[in-house]
C-alpha cells in the first residue's frame, strides 16, 4: 500500500510547491469510476433502437423510392446516431482514463488528476471553497467507498461549479480532515499578516509529515 502511495504522490510532485505538503492521496473505486456510463450507455441505447428501427422501414421500401436518397440518408443516420456510438466511446474512454485518475490534497489546496492522452490537473485553492461535502450513494455503500464535493461557487455569485473525489476509501475520514485543513488555511491566510505571531495557539498552520498515513 505505501509503495501504491508513493506512486500516487509521484504524480503531484511536479505541481507542488516546494513548501507544499502533500497530507493525502487516494484513487478512484474502477466499479464507482465506471457508474457514471450506466445512464449515458442506456440512453444511447434507447437512441440506437429508434434509429436503427427507423432505417429498417427505410430501407424495407421499394428500392425505386429509396435508392437515390441513400446517398443522403445514410451520413444522416450517422450523425444522428452519434448519440449511441458516441455513448460507447463514452464508456471506453473511462475505462482506459480510470488508470490515470487521482486525487491528493496538501496544506494549501486540493489538487485532482484526470485524462487520457494528454493529463489534466485541476487546482482549488482553499480559499475558493465554499462547501465541502460529503456523499456516499447505494452503490458506494455496497463498494465501502464514498464521494466528497467541492463547491466553488455560491449563491451570492449566481452559480455553482462542483468538482468531486470519485469513490474514494474512508470517505468520512477524509471529509473530516478537509474540513479542518480548510478552516485553519484559510484563517492562516485571513490573519492580518502585520499582527502574525510566528505560532498561532488557535489554529494549526503545518501538519507534520506522520500525519500523512493516519
Amino acid at each position: 500500500m505505501n509503495g501504491l502511495r508513493n506512486d500516487i504522490e509521484d504524480k503531484f510532485r511536479d505541481i507542488s510547491g516546494s513548501e507544499e505538503s502533500i497530507l493525502w492521496t487516494g484513487t478512484p473505486n474502477f466499479w464507482i469510476w465506471m457508474l457514471s456510463a450506466i445512464p449515458v450507455l442506456g440512453f444511447g441505447l434507447i437512441w440506437g433502437i429508434f434509429d436503427i428501427g427507423f432505417s429498417v422501414l427505410w430501407f424495407s421500401g421499394a428500392p425505386s423510392e429509396v435508392n437515390h436518397l441513400n446517398y443522403f440518408f445514410i451520413p444522416f443516420m450517422i450523425a444522428h446516431s452519434f448519440p449511441c456510438w458516441g455513448s460507447v466511446f463514452y464508456a471506453i474512454w473511462l475505462f482506459l482514463s480510470h488508470k490515470n485518475a487521482a486525487y491528493a490534497f496538501t496544506d494549501k489546496r486540493v489538487m485532482i488528476r484526470s485524462g487520457l492522452i494528454g493529463i489534466d490537473y485541476t487546482i482549488i485553492d482553499y480559499d475558493k471553497i465554499r462547501d465541502i461535502q460529503v456523499n456516499i450513494n447505494p452503490f458506494e455503500t455496497m463498494c465501502d467507498v464514498g464521494s466528497i464535493l467541492f463547491n466553488t461557487g455560491g449563491a451570492s455569485e449566481g452559480y455553482e461549479i462542483k468538482k468531486r473525489f470519485c469513490g474514494i476509501e474512508n470517505p468520512y475520514d477524509v471529509f473530516r480532515r478537509l474540513k479542518e485543513i480548510s478552516l485553519d488555511a484559510k484563517t492562516d491566510w485571513n490573519y492580518p499578516n502585520a499582527n502574525r505571531p510566528e505560532t498561532n495557539p488557535g489554529y494549526r498552520t503545518k501538519y507534520a509529515e506522520k500525519e500523512k498515513d493516519q
